[in-house]
């Protein structure tokens, strides 16, 4: 396993989660969240993230339906990741996120009750998630959905 770092963006409509984490420790952490309208970030604020932490692997959060299957905010995720290859030249993954939000929710609820459920940080959480998620299939083995 190599020391790279890496982002995660946990995609909604109006809210876009982001974290950063290391591969070698396998651990992420919450950077922020931005809003998004109807799934487009303010592009500016993306390429000040990337441009100061310089991932060298970016994950993009794919929502997908319990049983796997593709809704339509799958579609959304996989334009938004294709963006970010396209706009900012990263090698971007997919990974699947069912259940981050709801594990965000409940690890942020028990660390500070309601008041530590603010969207931002739910998102945030869920971008940790994802990443966490996403290193652990790694070291599984198991492979990880892609562009």
């Amino acid at each position: 396993m190599s020391n790279r770092t890496m982002m995660a963006f946990d995609f909604g409509t109006k809210s876009i989660g982001v974290a950063i984490g290391q591969e070698i420790t396998c651990t992420a952490r919450p950077l922020t969240a931005f809003k998004a309208q109807e799934g487009v970030p303010d592009w500016l604020q993306v390429e000040k993230l990337l441009h100061e932490w310089q991932p060298d692997l970016v994950v993009v959060g794919l929502p997908l339906n319990m049983d796997g299957s593709e809704q339509p905010l799958t579609l959304r995720a996989r334009k938004f990741a294709n963006r970010l290859h396209g706009r900012f030249g990263y090698e971007v993954v997919l990974h699947d996120e069912r259940l981050s939000t709801v594990e965000a929710r409940a690890g942020l609820f028990e660390r500070g009750g309601f008041r530590a459920l603010s969207k931002g940080r739910v998102d945030a959480g869920s971008a940790v998630i994802i990443l966490e998620s996403y290193f652990e299939q790694q070291m599984t083995g198991n492979t990880p959905h892609s562009r």
